[in-house]
């Protein structure tokens, strides 16, 4: 479907730059090499949990970025992979989770890439603060090679900048990345938003879970909707129409203002429109801090994921909301 103003949400995006680590504490070789001996995932980042991620990733089951870090999004994957299995559910890595998951047969987690002309281009210098001048570009998209290839591979930006050692990503230099796997293909015919848990789960007609992905929901004083509602419409690279009067306060702009596409528009690169009217579920184009800070009541997911839940539904999808 061709690109719609139905971005209407309360949602406001920030625009940092990564983090400009240098290493990591561990290679290709080891992130391949990473095995379950006892115990949970280590504290800090590992190969283990770039592992863990990864083949979370790969069964449909998001850990939103990867990044190697322990933390709140790779146990609510975990608690999610260990449900969906049938598994006693405490987001603790044990040996019939790894075994499920594939972690002793698993295929090379590392793979080398290219980079490539059509990866360094379409990039824009800047995006500015204020919405009227964003208003004015032709479209609101990747900042750095870097920033495109994170999004690509469902990485974090300044892991893929560690683990490449830092320098310059130009074209023709190879670079180390994770293989993700392929998008899921099997149709949704109901999504549960688990406010509580910060999760939405997609399941076809028979109730099997078919994905589940870390979202951010929106707070006490903002709150994502409650009860059930439907999917009215799906737009890939939607523009984002800003209306002070029923929005937020953005800058001095007091006049209604339609930003273009791309995907660091605030609903990122798509939004699956519901039949509460402004709310809806949407891309962002900052994945690592989607547990830090509630959203104004939106459901925000990585682009990534949003884009393959897009092509998992259709109008008419149940959308249940989970107290």
């Amino acid at each position: 479907m061709t690109a719609m103003t139905f971005a209407r949400l309360l949602c406001l995006a920030l625009l940092p730059g990564p983090a400009l680590a240098q290493s990591v504490p561990f290679d290709a070789g080891a992130m391949d090499a990473a095995t379950f001996d006892g115990g949970d995932l280590p504290d800090g980042q590992s190969a283990l949990t770039v592992k863990v991620q990864t083949l979370l990733d790969r069964a449909g089951t998001s850990p939103g970025v990867i990044d190697g870090w322990k933390g709140g999004m790779s146990t609510t994957a975990l608690k999610a992979f260990e449900r969906r299995h049938d598994l006693p559910v405490d987001g603790v890595l044990d040996e019939e989770a790894w075994q499920e998951m594939g972690g002793p047969e698993a295929e090379p987690i590392a793979q080398s890439y290219t980079i490539t002309e059509e990866d360094a281009s379409g990039l824009v210098d800047a995006i500015p603060e204020d919405y009227a001048e964003r208003a004015e570009m032709d479209r609101l998209a990747y900042l750095r090679v870097t920033e495109k290839l994170a999004e690509r591979f469902h990485m974090a930006e300044d892991f893929v900048i560690a683990l490449n050692g830092g320098g310059t990503f130009d074209p023709g230099r190879t670079i180390t990345v994770v293989d993700p796997g392929q998008d899921v293909d099997t149709t949704v015919a109901r999504i549960e938003v688990d406010k509580p848990n910060q999760r939405v789960t997609g399941l076809n007609a028979d109730g099997t879970i078919v994905v589940d992905y870390p979202v951010t929901v929106g707070s006490a004083q903002v709150p994502s909707p409650s009860g059930t509602h439907q999917v009215t419409a799906v737009a890939i690279e939607p523009t984002y129409t800003y209306r002070p009067d029923r929005n937020f306060q953005q800058g001095d702009n007091d006049e209604v203002l339609v930003l273009p596409p791309g995907p660091n528009n605030p609903v990122g690169r798509v939004w699956i429109d519901l039949s509460k009217e402004t709310y809806g579920l949407h891309g962002w184009a900052h994945p690592s801090e989607l547990f830090t800070a509630a959203s104004h009541g939106c459901v925000r997911m990585t682009n990534w994921d949003a884009t393959e839940l897009a092509h998992l539904v259709s109008q008419g999808v149940t959308v249940e909301f989970l107290e």
